[in-house]
């Protein structure tokens, strides 16, 4: 296990994702008005603050898996007899 502690961890992931989520809710919602959207998909009628919201936590659970699993990936591999390899 690393030495690095959790909760360090978890914000390695989390503040990220947060800031890029920001960053992608407010790059989409200027090419997509949300009432087009709620109208296209077909369900019932949200506010506009509703689609924001919405649209912000899609984008943060979608960064927030992408950041999860580059730092799964950037463990180091094991070999068959157990040393450290290196890219």
């Amino acid at each position: 296990m690393s030495d690095t502690p959790l909760i360090q961890r978890i914000i390695a992931v989390f503040w990220p994702s947060f800031l890029t989520s920001g960053i992608a809710t407010g790059a989409f919602f200027t090419l997509f008005d949300p009432q087009d959207l709620v109208h296209i998909a077909g369900l019932p009628e949200i506010s506009r603050m509703g689609v924001y919201t919405i649209g912000f936590f899609l984008f943060w659970l979608l960064t927030a898996g992408t950041c999860a699993l580059t730092c799964y990936f950037q463990k180091p591999c094991h070999t068959d007899n157990n040393r450290v390899t290196r890219a």
